[in-house]
């Protein structure tokens, strides 16, 4: 009888997520670490004319600092897994904010392109991506059942940042100077440091409270008599206190959790954004200098960057309420598959548009798509996972895209450079957004659905809407199965005490009852409670 105990071998019941209540103060330090670690690197394309004319480079050369940040960003992933399994969320991301500011500050006084390389590239990536993933684990811990909107209205932190932060960069390079923007834009990232501040851990104190209080009026009801009852809540105190004093120092958690590759799923899913994010960025890091080299005036053609966030503010949230809906959930794959290869059919539509009517509506479309990919990407992958593996998930999937990173905008920048034309460029990056589509569509039900089939039973998946669970929970798990030999001794001393102070009692019942005829008077009417004999308790507690 009782509650489970990691103590003893079972798995401790998981902190509830609130879906809402500190939550959606969680969510909006997402919804800022989202825009500046998604929108941040598009937007310093605006100074690439700038530092091409004084450090006198190409444009594949500058085009390395938006990917080097990307690649940041990705690349780190398994480190940030590691610090956030180590030391927990809001101590991260209060680094990661100010290495995110102190690059862009260093970058101002920077002389040569690699320099920039270093501060503006590797410092802030470094910066935001210990910002950017321990956001999105707290975002999973307080949300559940809202958690397809949750991570939508996030996701909308991007495009909101890019419609604001594109059209700063361009008033800060007129006014300042791009030393001078760059400056200004270091201090804004310090607002990631408030937004760690806020990412509050659920508090399991409560709970511990809670079980405390649930022994007491467990030894309570298994023991009535009054000073016996008091008797045996001391021991089971006493036993407890023993149990921990013989425990081993605690195993270290599992920093990286490697056998998430076991999981078809979840290689079919890598392999898909591996693809996707090789031509998923292309367009609207070239879209800027690509409007300038066709006539349109420079402040204009950051507008186009504006216009794709604002057609995303509102495409984000509008996908994550669909994807939420119950017949919907289940299949978020598909739904997810179906965004991709609407982002690859408008590069590719768009590839031959000459003016800036035609670069327009190719930023509406856009926008659309983009904004259900970005809605959508994390929601999948927690669906696919489960809460409990998705620091570790995260990470090893961020670390395989880093590699498409390092090698899609670069490589679009070196042929911009070699051809002078940018439709290749469109049709190869729509191109490769579309297969990514078709290739995770067509896995997905190849390799899963009709694998199921033939199995004949479903396989043990964590559901789309998987709960959340403390982060000690796996730590626990591992201790119970480490010290269930060493706990399994106190264990039986407490129920030893507990049965022979219970069959006291009952001995003690029963003389009453021989004097008295009946169901004892005083005390005996806590038992008359239980059917006027103590039988039942004792047979329950032996059990």
């Amino acid at each position: 009888m009782g509650r489970p105990d990691p103590e003893e071998g079972h798995l401790p019941a998981p902190v509830k997520p609130p879906d809402g209540g500190w939550g959606w103060i969680v969510l909006l330090g997402c919804f800022v670490i989202t825009g500046f670690s998604y929108a941040f690197p598009k937007a310093v394309s605006v100074y690439f004319k700038e530092l091409m004319k004084d450090f006198h480079v190409g444009y594949s050369d500058t085009a390395w600092i938006s990917s080097i940040m990307l690649a940041m960003l990705y690349g780190t992933g398994p480190v940030c897994s590691i610090m956030v399994n180590q030391f927990g969320c809001r101590p991260v991301m209060l680094i990661g904010g100010l290495l995110a500011s102190s690059g862009m500050i260093l970058a101002s006084f920077t002389t040569n392109i690699i320099e920039l390389y270093l501060t503006a590239g590797v410092l802030t990536g470094l910066g935001m991506a210990l910002n950017f993933q321990p956001s999105l684990i707290m975002l999973g811990t307080y949300f559940d059942k809202r958690r397809p909107l949750a991570n939508g209205l996030a996701a909308a932190g991007s495009p909101v940042f890019l419609s604001s932060l594109s059209p700063l960069g361009q008033v800060l390079l007129e006014k300042f100077g791009w030393r001078g923007g760059f400056l200004i834009m270091g201090g804004l990232l310090l607002n990631c440091c408030t937004c760690g501040a806020v990412m509050r851990p659920l508090d399991t104190g409560m709970k511990r409270k809670m079980e405390k209080t649930r022994d007491k009026y467990e030894a309570k009801e298994m023991l009535p008599i009054g000073g016996k009852s008091e008797e045996g809540i001391s021991t089971t105190d006493g036993t407890k206190k023993a149990k921990k004093a013989k425990k081993k120092p605690r195993k270290g958690k599992k920093l990286l959790d490697f056998s998430i590759f076991s999981n078809r799923g979840f290689i079919i899913y890598t392999i898909s954004k591996f693809i996707l994010v090789l031509g998923l960025f292309v367009p609207p890091i070239l879209l800027v200098n690509y409007a300038k080299d066709t006539g349109v005036p420079d402040t204009e053609a950051a507008f186009l960057l504006s216009i794709i966030g604002f057609i995303d503010i509102f495409a984000r949230p509008a996908c994550g309420m669909v994807a939420g809906l119950k017949w919907v959930r289940p299949h978020v794959a598909y739904l997810f598959s179906f965004s991709m290869l609407f982002n690859g059919l408008t590069d590719i539509c768009s590839a031959r548009a000459s003016n800036y009517t035609g670069l327009v509506i190719f930023c509406v479309f856009f926008g659309i798509s983009y904004g259900m990919v970005g809605a959508l990407q994390f929601e999948v992958l927690m669906a696919i996972v489960g809460s409990q593996k998705f620091s570790s998930a995260i990470g090893l999937v961020l670390l395989i895209e880093a590699f498409a990173v390092l090698i899609g905008p670069p490589s679009a920048g070196r042929l911009v450079d070699a051809l002078k034309n940018y439709e290749v460029i469109f049709y190869l990056a729509g191109s490769e957004v579309v297969l990514s589509a078709l290739f995770l569509a067509m896995a997905t039900y190849c390799c899963l659905n009709r694998g199921k089939k033939k199995e004949g039973s479903p396989e043990k998946n964590p559901p789309a809407g998987g709960g959340s669970d403390t982060e000690e929970a796996e730590s626990d798990v591992q201790e119970a199965e480490e010290h269930s030999s060493d706990n399994h001794q106190p264990a039986h001393s407490t129920n030893n005490a507990v049965v022979a102070a219970s069959e006291e009692a009952n001995h003690v019942a029963e003389e009453q009852g021989r004097e008295g005829g009946g169901c004892p008077a005083g005390d005996g009417e806590v038992l008359a409670q239980d059917g006027c004999n103590a039988d039942q308790t004792v047979e329950r507690d032996s059990f």
